[in-house]
């Protein structure tokens, strides 16, 4: 593992930039970034009733999100560090913007639905090390914690809006004008960032992370092994949301009922990463732990789903649907928290690095999940995220007791 990075304290006034709009922009470009894919598993069923493929099909869709998004991972984060933050962002708000229209009024097969799908995996791939970077430079230390959670509400949030748009607008004008008003919402979260401007200390550090990247090259192998369990922790989340609707559906649920249920949990997700970051400011260390604590809860509430798959005990969706969203799912913001924390110089690239395994964890969840609901049923598809997420904790005790806590995140904060 590389040696800690100095810690700078960076003041957001002193950049003329203030905390709140900070916040702002880097939780709604990544909200931008996210519409495509978790409209496209909000929608399923009735995407899956207009263009006419079953649950395997669509995981294998949604998976191509991810292919994208992986593939464009670790250069995106480069030419974070090279070519500036908010221009990144500004390009991958307008880019998925683009797609949004497109998955509109374009989207005429399941072979199209895919094309566009891998190019919002692209944009995504851009947005996060770029709001990454962008957080990290502009906000003080002892608030990042919980800066790093409210941003990655903003996946969450995602859901909840993808949720409320099945009664509120798929139920009513159709999945196409969903797409085509989040279409919109990119376009002005485009239009609506901070010009892009690099201050000087903002300068000297770019500066110094190219230095650092070529330096560290062939020193990021414990990035990369937590790059796995991530992956296999994103590929419960990618899945949960792909398929929640539809597996509720299957076991009886109204449709109607099942996009508000995803909402629930949209809800669940953003508390719980709020609450988490909020707890990484208050501590000394001891976060990457906390993260295998949350992933081996989340495999519980798993296997809980699959019990109610199998026995249909609709009294228990709600509670199981909240544990699994707050917990097995608010962990994200906290592991990129304590990865950045290790890799203060240059964030884009280390985040770069772990979000290429959660974008292949992507790739593999929605695409194993739907042939396992295919060829199986939902509950055994839902036992096999409980086995991903126990595997996961245990790779990310492991990394932290190879490195002796190596990955520590703010011992100087509050």
């Amino acid at each position: 593992m590389a040696v800690r990075a100095s810690r700078r304290r960076v003041d957001g006034a002193a950049s003329g930039v203030s905390t709140a709009t900070v916040l702002v922009a880097s939780s709604s470009g990544t909200v931008a970034v996210a519409l495509p894919a978790f409209l496209t598993g909000a929608l399923a069923v009735q995407i899956r009733d207009s263009l006419h493929f079953g649950p395997g099909a669509l995981g294998l869709i949604v998976a191509f999100y991810y292919v994208g998004a992986a593939s464009a991972s670790v250069p995106l984060g480069r030419l974070v560090e090279s070519l500036g933050a908010l221009r990144v962002m500004r390009l991958a708000s307008l880019g998925s913007a683009a797609v949004l229209e497109g998955l509109a009024w374009t989207t005429t097969a399941p072979a199209v639905l895919a094309v566009w799908l891998v190019l919002a995996g692209i944009a995504s791939a851009g947005m996060q090390p770029a709001a990454n970077q962008y957080m990290v430079r502009r906000l003080p230390l002892g608030r990042q914690g919980l800066a790093f959670g409210l941003k990655q509400s903003a996946v969450p949030l995602t859901a909840t809006i993808a949720g409320l748009s099945v009664p509120a607008v798929a139920l009513t004008v159709g999945w196409r004008f969903a797409f085509a008003l989040a279409g919109a919402f990119a376009m002005v979260v485009a239009s609506t960032l901070p010009r892009p401007s690099r201050t000087r200390s903002e300068q000297r550090a770019a500066a110094l992370a190219e230095r650092n990247v070529r330096a560290e090259g062939n020193r990021s192998g414990s990035l990369w092994v937590l790059a796995v369990g991530f992956g296999l922790g994103i590929a419960s989340a990618g899945a949960l949301t792909a398929f929640l609707a539809s597996s509720v559906v299957a076991a009886g649920m109204g449709r109607a009922t099942a996009g508000l249920l995803v909402a629930v949990g949209g809800l669940a997700a953003i508390a719980g990463r709020v609450a988490s970051g909020w707890m990484a400011d208050r501590r000394s260390g001891g976060h990457l732990q906390a993260v295998a604590v949350m992933l081996a809860v989340g495999a519980a509430a798993y296997v809980a789903l699959a019990v109610i798959s199998y026995q249909k005990v609709a009294l228990l969706v709600v509670p199981v649907v909240v544990v699994v969203f707050s917990v097995g799912w608010g962990w994200n913001g906290l592991f990129n928290f304590a990865v950045i924390d290790l890799y203060r110089d240059r964030p884009a690239w280390a985040t770069g690095i772990t979000q290429t395994g959660g974008r292949m964890g992507g790739v593999v969840g929605p695409f194993v999940f739907g042939q396992i609901a295919n060829h199986a049923s939902y509950g055994a598809a839902w036992l096999s995220l409980a086995a991903a997420c126990a595997v996961a904790a245990l790779i990310t005790v492991g990394v932290v007791s190879k490195t002796h806590g190596g990955v520590q995140a703010n011992p100087t904060g509050p």
